[in-house]
């Protein structure tokens, strides 16, 4: 089990991460505009016009999230996406804590592959990584949050890589400007009631 939320603050910045494909949908035939008692009607053929990356940033502890898009998910992306998180978004936490998945590139070799030893040595002083369960299902806060951003933003047809960055940014500023959070009632203690008989009871050892 995972209890990232609840180490304390001082100490540096909990912060989850996880990426998502995204399809580039546009259409075949151009959509019929809204109007006063009529919903927008559009064809069901659509076209596909590729895929993009989501790195989706979420605090845990202050309402705060970031989205980078990204051509690729290769190591290079997420070494860089690890480089902001240090250099833009907490230049001041002694230590970032990421929850993130098992993800092959999610490693300090792919930081290691990206940048000069020096340069990948002083980003991973600040770095300390929590993986999720390889063999398990798993939900945290960061996939709610990717819901609320399929909900709001994303839930039509999008087929250019700049609109989805302009549309991205601007749901993701009004999310934070709202100071919206995601409320998580799955305590370590509900866990450990719903799932303890999965761990081994050390308590019988001698």
């Amino acid at each position: 089990m995972i209890s990232m939320p609840k180490r304390p603050i001082s100490s540096g910045r909990s912060y989850a991460s996880t990426k998502v494909r995204w399809q580039l949908i546009g259409e075949v035939r151009q959509p019929i505009p809204a109007k006063p008692g009529r919903l927008e009607r559009y064809d069901y053929e659509y076209r596909r016009n590729g895929t993009v990356n989501l790195f989706v940033l979420l605090d845990v502890h202050r309402p705060w999230r970031k989205v980078k898009l990204t051509e690729r998910r290769a190591a290079k992306d997420y070494a860089e996406c690890i480089r902001d998180l240090v250099d833009i978004h907490y230049p001041d936490a002694e230590t970032i804590r990421v929850v993130q998945d098992n993800l092959s590139t999610h490693s300090a070799g792919a930081l290691y592959q990206t940048f000069p030893p020096t340069e990948a040595r002083r980003l991973l002083r600040r770095i300390e990584f929590h993986y999720t369960p390889k063999h398990a299902s798993w939900l945290n806060m960061v996939e709610i949050e990717i819901g609320v951003l399929r909900g709001q933003c994303l839930a039509r047809r999008i087929d250019d890589p700049k609109r989805l960055r302009r549309e991205i940014t601007a749901w993701e500023r009004q999310r934070n400007a709202a100071r919206s959070r995601i409320k998580w009632m799955f305590t370590t203690e509900k866990a450990w009631d719903k799932m303890g008989r999965a761990y081994p009871d050390t308590s019988k050892e001698s």
